[in-house]
């Protein structure tokens, strides 16, 4: 209880500092700022806005056009959905952003994972089932940072980099546009399977947001406390701020009931600010910029050691300490920073844009309630009780992007039926680092094999070996022109030429085309081709960690590409991802309150790159060389694979008036299917491909996100009364065993589920109003599988939409 009132009291306190800082911030500016007249809109009116533009896809984007006129979904070449923001920082059951999208866009996934070390601090985020680095994520336009993580366990996005959406306030945002596209040639890397890109809010007025939500089982408490200002500058630009404090609890889902294990949600509190704004220079130009901080401290579960009795016992624990087994707990310091400055304007009718993104994300690891085995074996030895710290520093790893862009666009409106040329330059520099852990976390104090196991249980920290500093640089130009051959038919033409310091040069194209059959359909379609630069976190990676294979604990090391071990092993050096998509599609929008697309997709993607399967010690080439490092098993990264995804984009939308209320509808749909095509093997490694690719490392490729995904939305508005529900339908999954099917064990069969949302709102005032819902109300589960052949060691893997059950919430909004 008393804990409870602790988190009540940080709460209640952080709603009022942010409240009290960001309308300090109003005040300020308003003495600068000219007077705002007019009456600001009703609730009412601001959810007939943006139901209007969730509906119909009428909201101005730039996603896939470099027109500065812009257009809407259903007149664009490329499927684009633009999805509002302001309804779910007011009102959604979900607290964060990645989990937001996971239910609202059906080409979206993000599954939280557990049991996954660092991907349990950090969600992953995709489109149309690929990885989550083959997403590029653009903030107002800009290309944003990944995460200094790469994800070595869990179901997603395994081999993975990725950009942490977690890290950008809900409140802060206006709309997210989802470009369902190979974008490459417009954007550069990682746009294999699409673009998504996060617009900032540009609104006078302040408001706040206070939250708190529970799972129903009473653990996973969720508060929030969320605010935002924006004001006008006397200049005639705007500055906006927003601040946003969250602490989520610990879920727990193990089985048996009180058992050692921790299985479900990690522990994160996150501390954010952003600021974004622009002030006009002279009478054609103005300075922009957008600066965002977030420091996140988290908390996941590791395996538990077990207890006095075991056969783990002499190695992996210590009576003295842990006599009832322990769980380690693997907590992360995370910092991310992101920052654009940059001046625009128009020249001669030329619209030009020069600006500078800089990015850096860093995960510090501290391991607790642990210990070093053999640290504790040599005191015993020596005479002493047996005893370790139960703390340890086990270092960590950054990234750091700075990113120049020059662009510039005009739009000829009298060559044939509009003309838009554009064409620009970027220069990028990269930096990944690796930080060793204190001697403690790695070292083997009593001698290889001779009793305990060395460093932090949980969590072995980064050694000398695996420092790394690891820098590259890259440029590119771009070509991108649209035609408007008449008023019913357009084309559009991209090339971008790019050259990394590291591996070398790519040129990559796209075409699309669109046709006006009638005034309500729309025929579109795209052919182009794309890359994806190895990441410097996948080239340079390197750890010695702990994995439990059918539940017994293994060393494990994972070998950066450019390592003496790769090199013996006959492992290449890493090149870029190469890929050819074709989209054909259709808009349909036969009144103005109904709007229909289909979009069919292929993309075929080259040399993908994977983390490999387990070489062991029984390998011909390496085998003597782990077992003098005292290590099992060791695993590389790899241009390993070939692969296709096929599938299939759905949108549907109506509103209307009925029975004195409004109602807005909404459906979207998604089926993809990957299929590995063919095994890419080093000469040095033919005939071990099975060890460079396993059936279960092949299935976390192909089934590592449902093969089809429907949300289903109803929102009611009468009077000061809005109601929402909706309904998420999560496709069946098929995931490997360690066992494999060889041996006669079937692969993890996820069933198809649905799972639903519901919420009711009161608008007490045209400025305040309480919400109430819950979320996944069915409590739906996924399929129970033997804990142990899942990668999570318990009876449900980190699936669909998780292991977590029903929760419920409230939120209270006010308009100041």
């Amino acid at each position: 209880m008393s804990q409870h009132r602790s988190r009540l009291f940080r709460a209640v306190h952080a709603a009022l500092w942010l409240g009290g800082t960001l309308l300090a911030s109003q005040a300020a500016l308003a003495q600068t700022a000219p007077p705002v007249t007019g009456e600001p809109e009703t609730p009412a009116e601001e959810r007939a806005e943006q139901a209007g533009r969730a509906t119909t896809l009428q909201t101005v984007s730039v996603l896939g056009s470099r027109r500065v006129e812009r257009s809407s979904d259903t007149a664009s070449m490329s499927p684009v959905d633009v999805l509002p923001m302001a309804d779910a920082a007011q009102e959604g059951p979900q607290f964060d952003l990645a989990q937001t999208l996971q239910y609202a866009s059906p080409s979206f996934t993000s599954t939280r994972q557990t049991g996954a070390d660092g991907a349990d601090l950090i969600d992953g985020a995709a489109l149309r089932g690929l990885g989550s680095d083959q997403t590029l994520v653009l903030v107002n336009g800009k290309r944003r940072h990944t995460v200094s993580l790469v994800n070595i366990y869990g179901a997603r996005n395994r081999g993975n980099t990725g950009t942490d959406l977690n890290s950008i306030p809900v409140m802060a945002i206006d709309a997210v546009e989802v470009l369902r596209d190979g974008a490459a040639a417009q954007y550069g890397s990682d746009a294999i399977a699409g673009v998504m890109n996060i617009s900032l809010k540009r609104r006078k007025g302040c408001e706040a947001v206070a939250g708190y939500g529970e799972y129903t089982r009473g653990d996973g408490e969720n508060w929030l406390a969320t605010a935002y200002c924006g004001a006008e500058l006397a200049t005639g630009g705007m500055f906006t701020i927003t601040g946003e404090w969250q602490d989520r609890d610990r879920s727990d889902r193990s089985e048996p009931k009180g058992s050692p294990r921790i299985i479900g949600d990690s522990k994160v509190e996150n501390r954010t600010v952003y600021i974004n704004g622009d002030s006009p220079i002279g009478e054609s130009a103005e300075v922009y910029f957008t600066a965002g901080m977030q420091d996140r401290d988290a908390s996941s579960a590791a395996f538990a050691r077990e207890g006095i009795g075991s056969e783990d016992i002499p190695s992996r624990n210590s009576e003295a300490m842990y006599p009832d087994g322990f769980v380690p707990f693997i907590d992360g310091d995370l910092q991310d920073r992101y920052g654009i400055i940059g001046v625009r304007g128009d020249m001669a009718q030329w619209h030009w844009d020069l600006s500078h993104t800089y990015g850096y994300n860093e995960l510090r690891y501290t391991i607790n309630n642990t210990l070093n085995a053999s640290l504790a074996n040599l005191d015993l030895l020596n005479g002493g009780e047996g005893i370790s710290p139960a703390s340890f520093d086990a270092g960590g790893f950054s990234f750091q992007q700075n990113t120049t862009n020059f662009d510039v666009s005009r739009y000829f409106d009298t060559v044939l039926s509009g003309l838009n040329v554009a064409f620009g330059a970027e220069q990028r520099e990269e930096r990944y680092r690796i930080r060793q852990g204190e001697e403690g976390s790695y070292l083997d104090y009593d001698g290889a094999g001779e009793g305990g196991n060395p460093g932090s249980q949980g969590f072995p920290g980064f050694q000398p070996g695996d420092v790394t500093d690891a820098e590259r640089d890259s440029w590119a130009g771009y070509v991108d022109v649209e035609v408007d051959f008449t008023d019913r038919f357009m084309m559009g033409f991209a090339a971008r030429y790019e050259d990394y310091s590291d591996f070398g040069t790519t040129l990559d194209g796209k075409i699309a085309a669109g046709f006006r059959a009638s005034d309500t359909v729309l025929l579109r379609g795209s052919v182009s081709t794309g890359f994806r630069a190895p990441s410097l976190q996948q080239k340079y990676f390197s750890s010695t960690i702990t994995d439990f294979i059918s539940g017994e604990p293994v060393d494990v090391v994972i070998a950066s590409n450019d390592s003496e071990l790769a090199r013996l092993a006959g492992v290449p050096n890493l090149t870029e991802e190469t890929s050819q998509s074709a989209t054909l599609g259709l808009t349909w929008t036969p009144r103005d309150n109904v709007s229909v697309t289909l979009d069919l997709y292929r993309i075929d993607i080259d040399d993908r790159i994977v983390l490999s399967g387990d070489f062991d010690t029984s390998d011909p080439t390496i085998g003597p060389i782990l077992e003098a490092m005292d290590v099992g098993l060791a695993r590389f990264f790899f241009n390993a694979v070939d692969t296709r995804t096929e599938g299939a984009d759905l949108t549907v939308t109506y509103d209307f008036d009925w029975a004195n209320a409004h109602w807005s509808t909404y459906l979207g749909a998604n089926y993809n299917k990957t299929d590995v095509t063919q095994v890419n093997t080093p000469p040095a490694l033919v005939g071990r491909e099975d060890v460079l690719l396993p059936e279960r490392d092949e299935l976390f490729i192909e089934n590592g996100a449902p093969r089809s995904k429907a949300v289903l939305g109803v929102d009611y508005e009468r009077g000061p009364w809005q109601a929402n529900v909706k309904g998420i339908y999560f496709g069946e999954q098929e995931l490997g065993t360690f066992s494999g099917t060889a041996a006669g064990v079937p692969n993890q069969h996820y069933a198809a589920k649905a799972s639903a949302d519901v919420s009711l709102t009161y608008a007490f005032t045209e400025n305040t109003k309480f919400t109430v819902g819950g979320a996944n109300v069915f409590d739906t589960f996924p399929t129970r599988q033997n804990p142990d052949e899942t990668d999570n060691g318990h009876v449900f893997e980190s699936v669909q939409f998780g292991l977590n059950g029903a929760s419920w919430y409230v939120r209270l909004w006010h308009r100041f």
